[in-house]
């Protein structure tokens, strides 16, 4: 069947699976896969879908087709983890338990995931949302994706858009102390397939990235103005939170907008350029991100702290 290719994403990247047909076999799938990825065909782990769902790769005869695998569809693509367990060795697959398929309006409390403040906020939390768990090694793989997509598309990202040239805004978000904001925010939101929604909670707004791409699922952030965390449902039955949501899910998006405006009220923000702030290198007092900003690049401190 000409034309027929499939979306691929795993932890080192994405990239496009030409050369197979809605006919061929689960088999031919796994060898593809496993070519491409460099992980055993014994230890793949394959999600398809929405909410990703793990396809049944037992049966190595079944078309894809079988499997309901279209042209164009997008499969995640894990390593499966081996574990040591009391009845031998055997490989076992971690609980997504960060995705939960309960349809709509999910009964829970929308919850903020606190997340280390060490200038990749925003990658951790992203990480959260997609995987269930902060890891902190999540931030040099994204940044990595933003810089090459910037860098891909010199019209899309102008030195108007980035504020910078082209090649100095892709060598600076390789940098482990710059910060992700808006145009991360959109990059991401654009690789992974999904919406972002950002709870401003100094405005009591949500900007929504990726809205406009009618995406089929959506994940919350918080903003308070420096720092970025992730949300989750925490449901009132269960065990397993939910951090990825269908985007015609209004229940959740309501309970945001109530955070958003629940934070305001009670001030859980940071005014960037009315706050006070204290070297802790050099003890120097300044006021607002801007003057940070600024004695950073003179200075190269990068470390600050609020002070009232």
């Amino acid at each position: 069947m000409a034309g027929f290719a499939l979306k691929l994403k795993t932890k080192s990247g994405q990239m496009v699976v030409k050369g197979l047909t809605c006919k061929d076999t689960i088999c031919e799938l796994k060898h593809r896969l496993s070519s491409l990825t460099n992980i055993k065909e014994s230890s793949l782990h394959v999600l398809s879908g929405y909410p990703p769902k793990p396809l049944d790769l037992s049966v190595s005869d079944a078309t894809l087709e079988s499997r309901g695998i279209c042209s164009g569809d997008t499969l995640i693509v894990e390593e499966r983890q081996e574990h040591n367990v009391l009845s031998g060795q055997k490989n076992t697959i971690e609980p997504r338990h960060h995705i939960v398929d309960s349809g709509l309006g999910c009964p829970g409390i929308l919850m903020r995931k606190v997340v280390p403040a060490d200038n990749s906020c925003l990658f951790t939390s992203i990480g959260f949302v997609l995987s269930g768990k902060v890891n902190v090694d999540n931030a040099p793989f994204m940044r990595q994706i933003i810089a090459e997509s910037v860098s891909n598309d010199p019209d899309s990202y102008s030195e108007a858009v980035l504020g910078k040239p082209n090649p100095e805004y892709c060598r600076w978000i390789l940098k482990p102390d710059s910060w992700g904001g808006a145009i991360e925010l959109a990059v991401l939101s654009n690789f992974y397939g999904l919406e972002i929604a950002v709870v401003d909670t100094l405005n009591a707004i949500i900007n929504r990235f990726g809205e406009d791409q009618h995406y089929a699922q959506r994940v919350f952030l918080m903003f308070d103005g420096i720092h970025y965390d992730p949300l989750y449902l925490e449901p009132f039955e269960g065990n397993s939170i939910q951090t990825m949501f269908l985007t015609n899910d209004d229940e959740v998006l309501h309970q945001a907008e109530e955070l958003a405006r629940e934070a305001k009220s009670s001030k859980q923000y940071t005014d960037v350029n009315g706050f006070n702030l204290k070297c802790l290198q050099c003890q120097e007092l300044m006021q607002g991100q801007i003057q940070a900003q600024q004695h950073a690049k003179i200075t190269g401190h990068k470390n600050f702290g609020e002070i009232a």
